[in-house]
């Protein structure tokens, strides 16, 4: 066999110098209250201690996939006792999930019987590393969002039109709060721009009406998954319009639950939003999420 010559050794010893030179690449969190890096590992420590951590998405981000994926791990490291509310299941589809984690069915099966492509419709891969590790790790997994049905309904005639059996997986209407006015004139902003010039007062009423009933019913849901333990962290895995300055989520989650006879004042909640935009980092008063992740 023939033996390397001394200088190809010498390369490749260098090149092995170099390479264990390279600074290791890792992820940045910023608090967004005073645009200052946080210690990673005190912030996850902290982050662990609360009883709600929402992980806010761009759907069809892979790198905030990649986040939530590893968020999730090295929480799970810290609070072994954690569940996982997502906003890509419809809150009929439980049952599925349920099956799925227990073994009873595959990861075909689950897309089937939960209308995944129909109803979500972003790349499976996103979220199945998620499932797979709660069902490795036997965490529960938590439907939150709206039929698509009902939303699309009240969208359209409004909260009266609906049926008894649609308003099953829905809050009560009259804990559905349209009352935040630096809300409604964000949601304006978004729908001037899809309806511009012929935009209806009451379009927007029924627009803006169906955007808060999304957010209440993702709320109720955490705010009973909390209540029913509250020694568990549960992290949710949601768009970031609906966790972006509180007023989507995470305000509904704290209306339900600071005034809870087991919490009160101890209840403990934190926003993450995954590689915001400069445009983002740049909203005050109140700041678009706690902390930002962004990849270097």
């Amino acid at each position: 066999m023939r033996q390397p010559r001394p200088s190809t050794l010498w390369s490749l010893g260098l090149g092995l110098l170099l390479i264990c030179a390279l600074p290791t690449v890792s992820w940045q969190w910023i608090r967004a209250t005073s645009a200052v890096h946080v210690e990673q590992k005190a912030l996850l420590d902290q982050l662990a201690k609360a009883q709600v951590v929402y992980l806010g998405e761009t759907h069809d981000s892979k790198l905030d996939h990649n986040a939530q994926l590893t968020i999730l791990r090295e929480l799970y490291q810290r609070q072994p006792q954690l569940a996982i509310a997502m906003e890509m299941f419809q809150r009929p589809f439980q049952q599925p999930i349920n099956r799925y984690l227990a073994g009873e069915i595959t990861e075909a099966q689950l897309q089937k019987l939960t209308e995944y492509h129909q109803r979500w419709g972003f790349d499976w891969e996103f979220y199945a590393p998620v499932l797979r590790f709660a069902k490795q790790h036997q965490l529960p997994v938590i439907a939150l969002n709206t039929p698509t049905e009902v939303t699309k309904k009240v969208s359209k005639k409004g909260l009266d039109s609906l049926k008894p059996e649609e308003l099953t997986f829905i809050p009560p209407v009259n804990e559905i709060d349209v009352s935040n006015t630096a809300y409604r004139q964000k949601l304006e902003q978004i729908y001037e721009k899809f309806h511009p010039g012929h935009a209806s007062e009451s379009g927007f009423e029924r627009f803006f009406t169906a955007q808060v009933l999304w957010d209440e019913t993702m709320a109720e849901k955490i705010a009973q998954t909390v209540s029913k333990n509250m020694d568990q962290l549960v992290i949710v895995l949601a768009g970031k319009g609906h966790i972006e300055q509180g007023y989507g989520i995470p305000d509904r989650v704290a209306r339900r639950l600071t005034t809870h006879k087991g919490l009160g004042q101890t209840f403990r909640q934190y926003t993450v939003y995954l590689n915001p935009t400069d445009e983002v980092q740049q909203l005050t008063n109140p700041p678009a999420a706690d902390f930002y992740w962004t990849t270097p």
